[in-house]
């Protein structure tokens, strides 16, 4: 009788429920969602146009923009100069990728900034007020970072390049070199640089491994892993020293 009692109780709720009448209100149709057209068939006036492909010029300069960033500035030398400092501590992920990253782009966009702004007065601004067409801005802003990269990168690695392209060097100047040679000439000059200067910061932490190991070894401990030891030593010596400021200070300098 209770079972009988208790499903009779249960399709009355139900019948209760579905006689129940609510209102339920759903979205509206519409959303406004924002219209991008960058067809050159709608434009009406010569204003449109020129805005048309302005907009085309910056969607295309997004998506190239991290190659720029790596290729082009003082990011390739900061970020591999800082993997060699964490591989030389031996700390693993400590700092994280993250934060390598972070702190080389920061410290890229701090080195770059003068450069940035002349070409943002000389040749993005002009260009933007159409008083320069967009050839003349390409040129124009091509020489700040053209000089930058030239500075940085040794002859040897340009004359290397202008030799595989086969480019009659007589007329080769330094305001005229071609982008796709001083780029890689500039990047294996980066690479060169930096590794020098990983192997400068090697060169403590080795001495503190190879002091440690040896005492060990004279203690005779040969199953403590020497590298357990060193790392509270060279953690501590990196702080001492004041590292992080050394180390971003010849950054910086070394464009200088």
């Amino acid at each position: 009788m209770k079972k009988k009692n208790v499903l009779i109780m249960i399709l009355a709720l139900i019948c209760v429920l579905f006689t129940i009448k609510t209102n339920v209100y759903a979205e509206p149709n519409t959303i406004p969602v924002p219209n991008i057209d960058i067809s050159i068939d709608k434009a009406s006036t010569p204003k449109d146009y020129v805005d048309n492909i302005k907009l085309l010029i910056i969607l295309t300069m997004l998506t190239v923009l991290p190659s720029f960033i790596v290729m082009m500035t003082s990011f390739t030398r900061t970020i591999v100069v800082l993997g060699f400092m964490r591989s030389a501590m031996g700390t693993q992920q400590a700092p994280p990728n993250q934060v390598l990253v972070g702190l080389a782009l920061f410290l890229t966009i701090f080195i770059m900034s003068p450069t940035y702004n002349k070409i943002n007065n000389e040749a993005i601004q002009p260009f933007l007020e159409n008083k320069i067409n967009q050839e003349q801005a390409f040129e124009i802003g091509s020489k700040p970072i053209r000089e930058f990269m030239l500075r940085q990168t040794r002859k040897k690695d340009l004359e290397l390049f202008l030799d595989i392209s086969r480019i009659d060097k007589s007329e080769i100047t330094e305001n005229n070199v071609p982008l796709h040679i001083a780029v890689p000439a500039f990047i294996i000059s980066e690479l060169k640089t930096a590794f020098k200067i990983g192997f400068l910061i090697y060169i403590p932490f080795l001495i503190i491994d190879i002091v440690v190991a040896s005492v060990l070894m004279s203690m005779g401990m040969f199953m403590l892993p020497p590298v357990m030891i060193s790392l509270p030593f060279k953690i501590l010596l990196f702080v001492m020293v004041d590292g992080w400021y050394l180390l971003v200070k010849s950054l910086i300098m070394s464009y200088s």
